[in-house]
């Protein structure tokens, strides 16, 4: 079963701190309402990427043009950048940061979420995979068995 690999993906988009947002990605284009039209706002708290949910777009397969991101930073500077999810998750490699030992036999069928998220002047891009767990993560709580962490694979500022 490891490591963990998939062969369709999920997408989102989220756009803090700009002026203006826009993206186009498997030819769907994923700019937050309004987003290309007035500024969007500060991430909401500290731990934000915590409370994003679950990927929108679902069933990707692996891996279509690059997405294509036309923003504005909060300088006023335009920015245009091609975001190469293929190169970026070339292996097909499901990142997570439960040890191997800790996953049930068989348990990952899934499909992870991967996000692209521009903050000002910067792009980043993370996975997040609903990956199966043997021991429960809050004690006591036996709907608790799994792992849905936030994890950066790529980062880049203009």
């Amino acid at each position: 079963m490891f490591p963990l690999r998939f062969a369709k993906h999920d997408f989102q988009v989220f756009c803090y701190n700009t002026i203006r947002c826009h993206v186009v990605y498997d030819d769907f284009n994923f700019t937050p309402y309004k987003a290309d039209e007035r500024p969007s706002s500060a991430p909401s708290s500290a731990d934000y990427r915590d409370h994003w949910p679950f990927a929108s777009y679902l069933g990707i397969r692996n891996f279509p043009p690059p997405a294509e991101v036309n923003w504005t930073s909060l300088d006023g500077a335009a920015h245009t950048a091609k975001v190469d999810i293929g190169a970026i998750f070339k292996d097909e490699r499901v990142l997570y940061s439960v040890p191997d030992a800790e996953i049930p036999d068989r348990s990952w069928s899934g499909e992870p979420g991967i996000f692209l998220e521009v903050n000002d002047r910067t792009i980043s891009v993370y996975m997040k995979a609903f990956i199966a767990t043997r021991a429960e993560q809050i004690p006591g709580n036996k709907d608790s068995d799994f792992r849905d962490d936030v994890i950066l694979a790529w980062t880049h500022t203009y």
